[in-house]
């Protein structure tokens, strides 16, 4: 935002912010630097879906503890909860530069703790100190950039923290691919973390404090030093001349009875523009982790393998995809959110999104109720002691078991060999005890493939289409534009209570969706929670329809007249008339 308006990010203003970049390096470092704290948040929510995989290789408990292996990601979404709301009080306390290093420093440590884990609990630890970090470095990073580039190019290097977001996720993917191969698998791909972490630390030692924060404190002269490396030198008074007459206007909102601290509760039953505005706003924010996006990129190898892909390291290569067309839909979302328009991006998402869910439900499906036969001769073809214990001992049903129900009793499934052709995986194989030593005899029969978390399927690669589609739709708008619509749909004096209490719905909505995923697929299977998640993109539809507006080119007046003037009914939103004052001669504002 700059002077009650909304940036058009279209493509001379991206031209315009790498011409001046390229002109004043200055600025570039001062964006760049910050914007490592985006890269990290994405780094380390998305590393943990392929860490996974390998942690539990390496510990039982893990394995065989879907609550554990949910607590193990969750915890940093958990710790991201506490870090975004210290992090508020650490930003305006002691300043933005200082949280950056705070962040770097919890990041670091989370690093090193993870990487050197000894068992599960220490890596919930190091989660908990990433999640810090995370929660941080979510709020800091744009903050600082913001408050230390030029205001024509600001909306412009704002919005590529978000792509370094998703970046940083594919970054992930690759490290993860990277690293199959190598000793400690993991806790390589947990430890990298620590390298931009230092990197970032150090680069920030050598840059200055936000100006807007050092002149909120009384340090003028600093903030005017700094001011002078960023704009021309024709226009650094004018934004002197600015600043000031913005921070005497924030001590007067303070000063003011009208203007109090209120709480949150003081503002839904006092104020009808504040109340509809969270009610978009918040239900924006929820709705986007309640489709299931963080199921998508927290477990998605694992999700590869449910659809019956076996190997880790085929898991990661797929699961690359869908985190590069993440990275992707964030360029596409900068491209047309202020040509489309948000209401209208956010429906063509969700419509995609439901189309994405329906397809995985029913392959999963497809994949759950025709999964291989289990054979009692190729059962006994393998030492009798490596026999599935619950098999043994259903002798009368033994001919009703397929692999599905093998896996469901904590054992696993040697598919048949015949070369590794796909069809002959089909056929009747073994079930065994979940093993090293059976694993190890499975796979060293020629052809063999050993599924312990999914069961082969014809159907598999229709899966990785679904997965794609999700994300494809899914980026572009749900991904990005209930943030856009945050910062555009409240009063500016209620601003920052009203964004911290959407950003927290965000991160508790996060937290409940990472923290059930794996129980739910284990209590229901995966068709029917993916069956739920569709149900709920319905219900984001719904909502979106009847209750968030368009705010497309609109000054921040104009979108709190209309929460004023309008109901919440199904055509709240709907396409109104500007006022003649406008200047618009009948223009619309609208979808």
């Amino acid at each position: 935002m700059e002077g009650g308006g909304v940036h058009e990010f279209d493509g001379s203003t991206f031209r315009e912010c790498f011409s001046l970049s390229w002109r004043n390096p200055y600025v570039l470092r001062l964006a760049f630097s910050a914007g490592i704290g985006g890269l990290l948040f994405g780094y380390d929510t998305g590393v943990i879906s392929g860490a996974l995989l390998y942690i539990r290789d390496d510990f039982r408990s893990v394995d065989k503890n879907t609550w554990l292996q949910e607590m193990i990601v969750s915890m940093a979404v958990a710790g991201a909860i506490i870090g975004a709301a210290v992090g508020g009080w650490a930003n305006d306390r002691y300043g933005r530069r200082t949280s950056i290093l705070v962040a770097d420093t919890l990041f670091f440590v989370g690093a090193v703790v993870m990487a050197s884990a000894m068992g599960p609990a220490q890596l919930v630890a190091g989660r908990v100190f990433v999640g810090l970090g995370v929660g941080m470095a979510s709020m800091t990073s744009p903050l600082y950039i913001s408050e230390a580039s030029p205001a024509r190019i600001r909306g412009a290097l704002v919005s590529t923290n978000g792509l370094l977001i998703t970046g940083g996720q594919f970054l992930s993917y690759l490290i993860n691919l990277a690293f199959t191969k190598a000793p400690g698998t993991w806790r390589w791909m947990l430890g990298v973390a620590a390298v931009p972490a230092v990197v970032q630390f150090f680069l920030m030692l050598f840059l200055p404090e936000s100006p807007r924060w050092l002149y909120r404190k009384g340090r003028e002269e600093e903030a005017e030093a700094i001011l002078r490396k960023v704009y021309a030198a024709e226009e650094v008074e004018r934004e002197v001349a600015e600043l000031k007459e913005s921070v005497e206007a924030e001590v007067r909102e303070r000063g003011s009875p009208s203007s109090e601290k209120a709480s949150l509760v003081t503002l839904l039953v006092t104020t009808a523009t504040v109340r509809r505005g969270l009610v978009a706003g918040v239900g924006l924010q929820v709705f986007q982790q309640l489709v299931g996006i963080n199921t998508v990129m927290y477990y998605s190898p694992t999700i590869v393998q449910l659809a019956g892909f076996a190997s880790n390291q085929t898991a990661l290569a797929l699961s690359l995809v869908t985190s590069g067309l993440n990275a992707l839909g964030s360029v596409v979302s900068i491209y047309f959110i202020d040509r489309t328009g948000r209401r209208k991006l956010l429906v063509i998402s969700l419509a995609g999104v439901i189309l994405s869910l329906g397809v995985l439900s029913a392959v999963f499906h497809q994949t759950t109720s025709h999964s291989p036969p289990v054979g009692a001769a190729e059962t006994r073809h393998f030492d009798g002691s490596l026999t599935c214990p619950g098999y043994r001992s259903s002798a009368t049903t033994a001919r009703l078991w397929d692999c599905t129900r093998c896996i469901k009793a904590e054992c696993g499934f040697c598919a048949s060999g015949g070369g590794g052709e796909k069809e002959k995986l089909l056929l009747a194989g073994a079930c065994m005890v979940s093993n090293a030593t059976a694993r190890d005899a499975c796979r060293g029969e020629a052809g063999r493939e050993w599924y312990t978390r999914g069961c082969p399927s014809r159907y598999g690669w229709l899966a990785l289409v679904g997965l794609a589609l999700y994300i494809v739709f899914f980026s572009p708008g749900m991904g990005t534009v209930p943030w856009i619509v945050n910062s555009e749909i409240y009063p500016l004096r209620h601003r920052g209570v009203c964004g911290g209490a959407a950003a927290t719905a965000n991160w508790v909505s996060n937290l409940a969706v990472a923290q059930s995923f794996l129980s739910l697929t284990e209590a229901i299977g995966p068709a029917w929670t993916f069956l739920i998640f569709g149900g709920l993109s319905v219900a984001a539809l719904a909502f979106v329809l009847v209750c968030v507006p368009e705010t497309k080119g609109l000054p921040i007046e104009e979108v709190e007249k209309m929460l004023q003037q309008r109901e919440l009914r199904l055509r709240f939103w709907a396409r109104r008339r500007r006022s003649s004052g406008d200047g618009g001669g009948g223009k619309t504002a609208g979808v």
